[in-house]
């Protein structure tokens, strides 16, 4: 069974479609063992409790530099056994040590069509913001690996979404997390978990 961590900092909309998902069956090989905040008020972390699931608070600003940030994530994943880890709103940047000691294992959703409304400053309500204000008539959300750069990663999965007249951000933003990201992010995490276990094996 495949140890994943999730990484969150708000409300963990994505989190819950990921513990639903696990309960449900749908991410047969793997197991939900972690869930890393990095803000201790997020509420991602009473959703993990709920669900009985271990948590951690990891917060940029407890460290001196970005390296000795790292490392504590890099350590945290390394002792609890971590296999794959998902970025699910989580907004701290991951460096280059943990992004290459999980090649092609960590993945993130992001609420766009990549490459649109994509990178550095796009995320949350700010991705929905510039799609209304850019006029774009489909939207969407992409599954990616996660690499060096911000969005920037191979991509795995995407779903379009249609924008409607009258949408506000905060509409947009609900329909594209309940038509898009729930779906795609706990299907990325099983496929990911599945062909994990089948390396080991191989």
């Amino acid at each position: 069974m495949t140890k994943i961590a999730v990484l969150v900092s708000g409300g963990g909309t994505n989190l819950q479609a990921l513990l639903n998902a696990e309960k449900d069956g749908k991410i047969p090989y793997g197991q939900i063992v972690l869930v890393v905040s990095s803000r201790p008020d997020a509420y991602a972390l009473e959703r993990a409790e709920k669900f009985s699931k271990k948590t951690a608070v990891i917060r940029r600003k407890d460290y001196a530099s970005a390296e000795d940030y790292d490392q504590a994530m890099l350590s945290l994943l390394k002792d609890n056994g971590i296999e794959e880890v998902i970025l699910a709103g989580f907004l701290s940047i991951l460096g280059q040590r943990v992004i290459a000691a999980y090649p092609k294992r960590i993945i993130n959703i992001h609420p766009s069509l990549i490459p649109s409304f994509c990178g550095k400053g796009y995320y949350g309500l700010h991705v929905h913001e510039a799609a209304l204000k850019r006029g774009v008539k489909v939207t969407g959300a992409t599954v990616h690996y996660v690499n060096e750069i911000p969005d920037g990663g191979q991509i795995i999965a995407q779903k379009a979404v249609e924008i409607l007249p009258g949408d506000t951000p905060e509409v947009l933003q609900k329909r594209v997390m309940e038509q898009a990201e729930w779906i795609l992010l706990p299907k990325a995490a099983a496929d990911l978990a599945e062909r994990i276990e089948k390396e080991k094996k191989s």
